[in-house]
């Protein structure tokens, strides 16, 4: 049986914690979770331990001091998974925007020669949910812009719902991976395609958040922006060099 890991990132999720880490659980018993928590104020790790305790060899929490964002808590959590020996690894939100319902699709083609998939919103049979018109306008607006600046086949490059084979996360120079917002997303995807892996974009529905508050920021906005453009003159200046 392959070993397959979640990654969900934590902060401020007391509403949603517990009846995510159920639905991850009831996916099946070869689908374990690491949570990391970046200290929320609200007991979210705290309510992570009570459903940990229920599940402990299936639930996993990292805590960590202070708000440290959104790519090094994937970091950690890529690493725990690589030192773990897990064959594959997820990435997804705890606000239930992301259906657990959708691990499998994400996985399946995994085992039939793809390296990584993407939950798109932006391919056919996509699409967001209760979303204002002010959001899916930034965030196609976003992805438009991500493929002209990289170049990238990926019609949703911000998207946050991932499965890597191990073997990319293995790959990729973690230390190497900078950015802590939705820039984080798009480099890690350049720098799988660049390492020549195959990636493919799997239809899910993303529903905005019922409960908690979104953690988007002008700053997590602006670096995307900017971190496009550091990542394409970086990549432009390693293929000038050879």
């Amino acid at each position: 049986m392959t070993k397959k890991l979640v990654i969900i990132p934590t902060y401020n999720e007391k509403e949603n914690i517990q009846k995510m880490l159920l639905r991850v659980i009831n996916i099946g018993e070869d689908y374990n979770i690491l949570i990391v928590d970046d200290g929320s104020p609200d007991g979210t790790a705290g309510l992570v331990k009570v459903i940990q305790g229920q599940y402990p060899n299936r639930i996993f929490l990292i805590e960590r001091s202070g708000k440290l964002g959104l790519g090094t808590a994937y970091i950690a959590g890529f690493r725990y998974g690589l030192e773990n020996n897990y064959d594959f690894i997820f990435e997804m939100d705890a606000d239930f925007s992301h259906n657990p319902s959708d691990l499998p699709k994400l996985l399946a083609p995994l085992e039939n020669g793809y390296d990584f998939s993407i939950g798109s919103r932006y391919v056919k049979g996509g699409g967001t949910k209760n979303w204002p018109l002010d959001r899916e306008i930034l965030s196609r607006g976003a992805s438009l812009y991500v493929r002209m600046m990289t170049w990238m086949p990926i019609k949703d490059p911000t998207a946050g719902f991932i499965c890597y084979k191990k073997e990319v996360l293995e790959t990729i120079d973690l230390d190497k991976i900078k950015f802590k917002g939705y820039a984080f997303q798009i480099e890690m995807k350049f720098s799988a395609r660049s390492l020549g892996f195959k990636s493919i974009e799997v239809p899910i529905i993303f529903t905005d958040r019922i409960e908690g508050s979104s953690k988007m920021s002008k700053g997590i906005i602006s670096e995307a922006v900017l971190g496009v453009l550091k990542m394409k003159m970086k990549s432009f200046y390693a293929s000038y060099k050879k």
